[in-house]
């Protein structure tokens, strides 16, 4: 039987240089001098992930998350148009890292996925979605210039309701 070691890491996807605690007793407020030989110092390593070189990786599977969630974080959408084939837990990986906003049913089904294929669904939804917003605001703005023209002025808390108002209501 095999042994793996198990060990703990923080992906860092800030802006700016780590800077927080890198050890268990770094984290720990206070702690009492005849406390301090029972308590282990785990380092926690920090990997900046919009930083790390992926060719130092030697899992695949790590490889190609990195990958994506540098492309993601760049911008970089072009590369990750590519006619290649990853799994599609990767991807929902990579999308968690960045914060992007995808949905399991914005993908296609299937444990892979085509990532030219998912980067079309992708933008066909955010596209649908700018339509709504726009058509959302345009309402909104229909409706204030009414309501200002029938009321003279708008209240605050008007204002932010019909801000706040789903496109249905607003129709």
């Amino acid at each position: 039987q095999e042994v793996y070691p198990v060990g703990s890491f923080v992906f860092y996807t800030g802006d700016k240089e780590w800077k927080s605690p890198e050890t268990l007793k770094e984290t720990l407020k206070s702690i009492p001098p005849e406390m301090e030989p029972y308590i282990n110092d785990w380092r926690l390593p920090v990997v900046e992930l919009k930083t790390m070189d992926v060719r130092k990786l030697t899992n695949q599977r790590l490889k190609e998350v990195v990958e994506i969630s540098q492309s993601m974080f760049a911008g970089n959408y072009d590369e990750l148009s590519e006619n290649r084939k990853i799994e599609t837990e990767n991807f929902m990986m990579a999308a968690t890292f960045t914060r992007t906003k995808i949905k399991r049913e914005d993908l296609p089904e299937g444990d892979e996925i085509n990532m030219c294929e998912a980067m079309d669904r992708l933008f066909q939804r955010f596209e649908n979605q700018g339509i709504e917003k726009g058509k959302r605001e345009e309402k909104q703005n229909t409706l204030k210039e009414q309501l200002k023209v029938k009321l003279g002025t708008l209240s605050r808390p008007l204002e932010k309701q019909l801000t706040n108002t789903s496109l249905e209501k607003l129709n």
